[in-house]
């Protein structure tokens, strides 16, 4: 039923930019919260960004405000993350969650997830 398929990562040189679209079937993203998070190796899956749809409130990380944009376009029932700016602790996969019951923060208050997408950013 419900599938989120995330695309647009690549490798990309230290301040280079990546575009991440996340399309949604079987779901109707125009009033839920949908978020990016990203996992690196030995590390814990973080989140990044987002955005609640109704009202297209948008929150993010510390460590990419300034640098990164997460938008909306309900007509593709597409949700994007714009990255600009990027370093190379940014590289990590990139998977986008829908439907955050709770905290926009963690992980498990989300009911989908995507397969995820790779961004590696080099030095």
């Amino acid at each position: 039923q419900v599938q989120l398929v995330e695309s647009g990562g690549g490798s990309v040189q230290f301040g280079g930019s990546l575009r991440l679209s996340c399309a949604a079937s079987g779901y109707t993203i125009s009033s839920t919260v949908m978020a990016w998070f990203r996992q690196a190796p030995g590390k814990e899956r973080e989140a990044v960004a987002a955005i609640y749809t109704s009202s297209d409130s948008t929150f993010y990380a510390d460590f990419v405000k300034g640098r990164f944009t997460i938008s909306q376009d309900n007509a593709k029932n597409t949700v994007y993350l714009q990255m600009n700016s990027l370093k190379p602790e940014d590289t990590a996969r990139y998977y986008c969650a829908a439907e955050c019951g709770g905290s926009w923060e963690m992980p498990y208050d989300y009911n989908y997830w995507g397969q995820g997408t790779q961004v590696t950013v080099s030095s």
